[in-house]
């Protein structure tokens, strides 16, 4: 299966989540911007649950940037790649430096985004959240701990894509995971997109002003 773009992979999950049942609500909907967000808002739309934000940003290895060794929120929940650790040589200092590093980007990006979209309580709720699909799931663990620590009740993980062996180890930190697709092999998110070009900050803070959440369908909706 490959999804036309991200609304449409979007309205896929959101359908995904009322047949497997959703916790007591009424809860929330938190994506991860930035490419997470136009999929987040489908499930949002469909669910009739506010939308809020986590921001997440990996922490790269020195010269490899794209290789994780962990992952930092805007509010300093931080996650470590232990295994990548192990073997990857770091400079005294690198880890520090470039964990506040990716915070200080991932609290930029968070003010930007909070001018279209004030912060929604998650205290004693349920929460769902949202990416555009997971690969090694390093800022979805960061994400995890950040909803926690906002008081949510109950953390379901959704993505229209994720690998088995991703899908496994969020299993072990989050109430639920699902997903459209859990594929093997999995070779990249883009991969099962026709459009998967990249969501820019501007266009995610239209995202967040056009919100209206409409009040949720009965439960036994199709």
């Amino acid at each position: 299966m490959r999804f036309k773009n991200r609304t449409q992979a979007g309205q896929g999950l959101a359908e995904l989540l009322v047949r497997s049942g959703l916790p007591a609500g009424p809860g929330v909907v938190v994506g991860l911007p930035r490419g997470g967000l136009p999929v987040a808002l489908e499930v949002s739309r469909r669910l009739g649950w506010p939308l809020d934000i986590v921001v997440a940003r990996k922490i790269g290895a020195p010269e490899q940037p794209e290789l994780g060794i962990g992952a930092i929120t805007a509010s300093g929940k931080r996650v470590l790649n232990e295994e990548a650790l192990r073997w990857c040589l770091l400079p005294p200092g690198y880890l520090l430096h470039e964990s506040e590093r990716q915070r200080r980007r991932a609290q930029d990006l968070e003010r930007q985004l909070r001018t279209a979209l004030p912060p929604v309580s998650l205290e004693g709720k349920p929460v769902i959240l949202v990416d555009d699909g997971i690969a090694t799931g390093m800022t979805v663990r960061a994400a995890l701990i950040d909803v926690l620590a906002r008081g949510a009740s109950e953390r379901i993980v959704a993505s229209p894509v994720i690998p088995p062996e991703t899908r496994d180890m969020l299993a072990r930190e989050a109430d639920r995971v699902l997903a459209l697709q859990i594929p093997r092999p999995f070779q990249a998110v883009g991969w099962f997109y026709d459009d998967f070009s990249q969501v820019s900050d501007e266009e995610a803070v239209r995202i967040l002003a056009s919100i209206q959440v409409p009040p949720a369908p009965e439960r036994g909706g199709a």
